[in-house]
């Protein structure tokens, strides 16, 4: 059985989905500044690191692999002026969601946790890396066929 290729998501799916659907249900009275405010750099950075191979092979494996890299990059790497979090809770589900995936989660609970990333010392990042796959695991539910 042939493994299936996961899709990639790009900066402009960020800016039209990620971006727009944080602005639009997480702004919580804090806005998050427009797109166009971001740190270029950073952002491809966050969105490329998920999909690096070395030797061939890929340094981080499935949808949960790079998952929770995708989602740890997104928050500490801070692409954003601000909104950091509220993007890369939106970014981790439309990049599930676009592998036939998605994470049966309250989205307020899931914003907690990234909370939780976001105060993590960076020398802790491996463990703090784990413990998303980890929360990603605990909550991962295949997308229904007529979802797709």
């Amino acid at each position: 059985m042939a493994r299936s290729t996961l899709v990639e998501i790009s900066v402009r799916q960020i800016e039209t989905v990620a971006h727009a659907l944080a602005q639009e249900l997480m702004e919580w009275g804090e806005p998050i500044p427009a797109f166009n405010t971001r740190f270029p750099d950073r952002l491809e950075s966050c969105l490329k690191t998920p999909f690096q191979k070395f030797s061939g092979k890929s340094l981080y494996r499935g949808h949960v692999g790079k998952g929770a890299i995708l989602f740890y990059l997104m928050i500490k790497n801070h692409p954003f002026q601000n909104g950091n979090k509220r993007v890369a809770v939106m970014t981790l589900l439309y990049f599930l969601y676009r592998n036939g995936w998605w994470i049966a989660v309250d989205n307020d609970d899931l914003y907690l946790f990234a909370n939780e990333v976001a105060k993590s010392p960076p020398e802790n990042n491996r463990k703090e890396i784990r413990r998303i796959r980890s929360f990603i695991r605990k909550f991962l539910v295949r997308r229904a066929a007529s979802d797709r």
